[in-house]
């Protein structure tokens, strides 16, 4: 018995110290979507900062496919020992009740960290559309159903998600155009070939600032700050349209808790910095830092969010 103790002992010494050390090497954080939007852009923020706090590598892998499935599986299948994280969205709550089959699920295969920021979005149409406003754009899309369409860089994302309340609330039948990115989505409506998207502000603020596109509303409770001049979508024609993009941080399930709140706390003292804080209000970002327990309860109330979401919508996965 004594010897088993002392083993056990010994085991978990050395536990905590790989721990108190973690990390010993680069760190590997998979962002399962293109380039260019706003997890990519975001996540190698955090990446930058996680190196300069904590001494390793933190490599970003964009894995995009199969709206996040494709990188959140690699994820899912690698070693629990907080080497490779997942920089993940509300497109994974989304693809909870969604996608039916998944080669994961999410509250089971994946540990919390913590969340990084959320943004609206906002509705904006190609200006060859003839639609000055929200209701004239929504007149237009009834007089001729199936005609019109919008982009989004994937089944289950934010954009796409947003797209289809838009259709149950607005009472309109509008096609779904996925791409296999935001940003070839973005490209698909500055270039006209598709109508209209709903993009995060912190990325197409700066469009419709160039009068690139013609914004019709944002999508949260109150008028953006980046957008002052643009009425909400509820304000704008819509009563009680919300719809929101915000990102997190999981790692895989069985991750020591000790690297967890090492990361957790890590991530937290950056978002919460005076600096980064100002920086993001300007770009229409807000920090979301949490607990691990905190974060757990957010996921699981947004899993069961966008279930009555995807219910209401008639959402399919395409």
């Amino acid at each position: 018995m004594q010897r088993v103790a002392a083993a056990l002992a010994l085991a978990v010494t050395t536990f905590c110290a790989s721990a108190q050390n973690y990390p010993t090497h680069p760190v590997r954080m998979v962002v399962p979507y293109a380039v260019g939007g706003p997890a990519d852009i975001y996540g190698r923020y955090i990446a930058t900062k996680l190196q300069e706090a904590l001494g390793q590598p933190f490599i970003i892998e964009n894995r995009p496919g199969g709206g996040s499935i494709v990188g959140t599986e690699v994820v899912a299948k690698s070693p629990a020992d907080g080497y490779t994280l997942l920089l993940m969205s509300n497109t994974h709550t989304v693809n909870e009740t969604l996608i039916a089959k998944k080669p994961f699920d999410l509250m089971r295969d994946f540990a919390p960290i913590t969340g990084i920021n959320s943004s609206d979005l906002v509705m904006v149409i190609n200006p060859s559309v003839p639609a000055r406003n929200l209701k004239e754009f929504i007149a237009l899309a009834k007089s001729k159903p199936g005609v019109l369409n919008y982009a989004s860089s994937g089944p289950g994302t934010p954009y796409h998600m947003a797209g289809e309340l838009f259709k149950a609330m607005a009472g309109v039948d509008i096609v779904h155009i996925p791409h296999k990115g935001s940003d070839q989505a973005r490209t698909a409506v500055l270039g006209g070939q598709v109508q209209m998207m709903f993009d995060a502000i912190t990325t197409m603020a700066g469009q419709v600032h160039a009068g690139k596109v013609r914004a019709l509303g944002t999508t949260g409770k109150q008028r953006s700050t980046v957008l002052p001049d643009v009425p909400t979508i509820a304000e704008a024609g819509v009563p009680g349209y919300e719809a929101t993009i915000w990102l997190g941080l999981m790692a895989p399930h069985g991750t020591p808790r000790p690297i967890l709140e090492k990361l957790n706390g890590a991530v937290n003292e950056i978002i919460n910095a005076a600096e980064v804080r100002d920086a993001w209000a300007k770009q229409g970002a807000v920090p979301m830092g949490m607990s691990i327990e905190e974060f757990d309860k957010f996921l699981r109330a947004d899993i069961q969010k966008w279930a009555k979401v995807v219910k209401l919508s008639g959402a399919k996965q395409d």
